[in-house]
């Protein structure tokens, strides 16, 4: 029996989207330190290249690449610089997404009133800032599995996507972001299956609450203190606290590692404290 390493990636060339946001930087370092070569694709280049300069400077091997990931011509750019880096793709991890202020609703719950100045209710959301949302989580998933996974089908490869625990219980004020995040969730599961024949496993992890530069204002006030919805969050969360970024590298590395998991295939694992478990009471 050999007990399988999930800290060894053994110089496997993994694509990270996203990789200069909060968690992505996180999974950058945990990558490089587990012995992959890690490609850093972001919009924010100079960033990018600060992780990149922080990485290699400690002995490990990254690079940064400019990139959009809603952007067919940028992905297919990135890829070139790409292979002509590190020669080949053999994970995929898609970090890129976010929430918009415009597929969001001003209170939990829809009630009649005449004061509305102010509120933004369900019938005031704006179709572009939904579809802003929709298409950075969602597209922004789908487009990089299409440029980079056709470069796993001789090889066989890993794809892991990142949902989220609204992907299984929708919160509430953030509709555009809860359907798309189940949106891809669904997506992971329909790609395992259309993929299995090619040895290519997609599966995905669903974070819950992590305090991110996305989330700051809403979780945080200026003294930085919770806020209200921050406080209803811990509550309802039994382990009685946010995530912490690194909380999320095991599961991250276990599931695109080949010796570890190389039988599990469309499957979300929640990451997050026990939130989508609890009833609330």
């Amino acid at each position: 029996m050999i007990i399988p390493k999930i800290d060894n990636l053994n110089e496997k060339v993994v694509v990270l989207t996203g990789g200069a946001g909060v968690l992505g930087e996180t999974f950058a370092y945990a990558l490089a330190r587990a012995n992959a070569k890690v490609a850093i694709l972001d919009l924010n280049f100079e960033r990018a290249l600060q992780i990149e300069k922080e990485i290699n400077k400690l002995g490990y091997k990254s690079k940064a690449i400019e990139c959009n990931v809603l952007d067919k011509n940028s992905l297919e750019r990135a890829k070139k610089i790409l292979l002509q880096e590190f020669g080949s793709v053999d994970i995929l991890i898609n970090g890129a997404g976010g929430n918009h202020p415009n597929g969001t609703t001003t209170q939990e719950f829809y009630k009649k009133t005449e004061e509305t100045e102010g509120l933004k209710t369900f019938f005031d959301l704006d179709a572009k800032g939904i579809e802003f949302v929709f298409n950075l989580n969602f597209l922004g998933t789908l487009l990089p599995i299409q440029v980079f996974a056709a470069e796993m089908l001789e090889n066989g490869g890993s794809i892991l996507n990142i949902s989220s625990m609204n992907a299984f219980t929708p919160l509430t004020k953030i509709p555009a972001y809860s359907a798309a995040k189940a949106a891809v969730s669904n997506f992971t599961q329909w790609l395992a299956v259309h993929f299995s024949k090619v040895n290519i496993r997609v599966n995905a992890i669903a974070p819950g609450f992590f305090i991110t530069k996305q989330n700051e204002q809403l979780l945080l006030d200026e003294n930085k203190n919770f806020t209200a919805r921050a406080k209803q969050i811990i509550n309802q969360t039994p382990m009685g606290r946010f995530g912490d970024s690194e909380e999320l590298i095991g599961a991250v590395l276990f599931l695109i590692n080949e010796d570890a998991a190389s039988f599990i295939n469309g499957v979300v694992l929640p990451i997050d404290g026990g939130f989508s478990s609890y009833s609330g009471v």
